[in-house]
């Protein structure tokens, strides 16, 4: 009998899904997210490549799901969810593979909310309200630090007191489902690049960059937060830990208000005084917007650099996430001055988000990614492997 698969990937602003058929390699059935979180959400909804869209009104991460469960199970028939994979933003030090997510798991995994307070929370309940919807089918958790597991210890490490490392205060990095995805779609076509040294940008209302090596990650501009490196739709990036100690003993603003300023209220948003969207700020004429732009634009050149650094040389620049795969003109403006590099772009081939966009010696890519394939193949497999224990 078939059976169908269905993955959750709740953002900070957005949640989506995808139903597959079940199969050594899941089949999609449709793909949808529901964007805009507040009082812009819709629900986007792709199926055989026809694609619908429905204003939702201002829901919650907790409506917006209930809503897409509502939604999907006309799409169902004869198909039961026999396994659901979630999308768990920080897994902490110890959880690298993709886990079923029992009662200790759970328990464990939301002592890291504090470090993800954006995400995990949400990713949780949508845990709980996915156990509720289908109580028989198989949830499994799959955690975007997993792919930074096995860092250097110099990319891990601060310069604290040596005990809080051992406590888990460390470097994990982020979008590591998205860095595994990539890096197994150059894998399949391009096994010689897989070999060599490659920087991967997913920008989108989160952002990071990845430094990989041989298909490994061993470097991320992400840290023990998902605060740190770019800066983001409403996220600050790097900041000196001094600023936040001089916003809490100096101006006297209470620690949960800085912590709401640093993930709500920053980043792009912050720095436009007007919104977090990229293609709201490409077209607006207003100054501010320009400014969020080029700091945008000055973050992800400075990473690159850096991150090149760490790999001691650059054979391919990857972009991927909702801005890097459709925004011309940050792609453009980002590898402007990275010619030293050997990196430069055509730009015809990059107003069409063509996959090969360079011009000069370096790779540039443009690869969409495919989070939610990567759940669905993980909870196949963990499937599989309780029908192999069972028999």
């Amino acid at each position: 009998m078939s059976t169908a698969i269905l993955t959750l990937n709740t953002g900070s602003s957005s949640l989506k899904f995808g139903l597959y058929r079940d199969a050594a390699e899941p089949e999609m059935l449709l793909t949808g997210q529901v964007d805009g979180l507040g009082e812009r959400a819709r629900l986007v909804l792709e199926r055989a490549g026809e694609k619908t869209i429905q204003t939702l009104g201002a829901p919650t991460h907790a409506a917006a799901l209930r809503y897409v469960i509502k939604t999907l199970k006309p799409h169902m028939a004869g198909l039961p969810i026999s396994g659901i994979g979630h999308r768990i933003v920080h897994g902490g030090p110890h959880f690298a593979e993709p886990m079923v997510l029992t009662p200790d798991v759970l328990t464990a995994l939301d002592a890291f909310s504090p470090l993800a307070p954006l995400h995990q929370p949400h990713n949780l309940a949508g845990v709980d309200a996915a156990r509720a919807a289908f109580p028989d089918a198989v949830q499994v958790g799959c955690f975007d630090t997993a792919f930074h597991r096995g860092h250097p210890w110099v990319n891990d490490t601060f310069a604290l007191p040596r005990n809080f490392y051992d406590e888990g205060v460390r470097r994990y990095g982020f979008h590591g489902l998205s860095y595994d995805y990539i890096t197994g779609v150059i894998a399949r076509d391009e096994p010689e690049l897989h070999k060599k040294r490659m920087v991967i940008a997913h920008l989108g209302n989160g952002a990071s960059m990845c430094a990989v090596r041989e298909g490994k990650s061993v470097g991320s501009t992400m840290g023990f937060s998902a605060l740190d490196g770019l800066p983001m739709g409403t996220r600050c990036g790097q900041i000196d830990p001094g600023v936040v100690l001089y916003l809490i003993q100096q101006r006297g603003i209470a620690p949960d208000d800085v912590m709401k300023m640093l993930y709500q209220q920053s980043g792009l948003l912050g720095l436009s005084a007007e919104t977090s969207d990229m293609r709201d700020l490409l077209a607006s004429d207003r100054p501010e917007a320009g400014q969020a732009i080029d700091y945008y634009v000055f973050r992800a050149r400075r990473e690159i650099g850096a991150l090149t650094a760490v790999l001691g040389g650059i054979d391919a620049l990857v972009f991927c996430g909702g801005i890097g795969e459709n925004a011309a003109l940050i792609r453009q403006r980002i590898v402007e001055g990275l010619e030293y590099l050997g990196i430069s772009i055509d730009p015809i081939l990059n107003q069409q988000n063509a996959r090969d966009i360079n011009s000069g010696a370096t790779r540039v890519m443009v690869i969409p990614t495919d989070e939610e394939r990567i759940i669905a193949r993980a909870v196949n497999s963990a499937m599989w492997q309780r029908a192999q224990r069972a028999s």
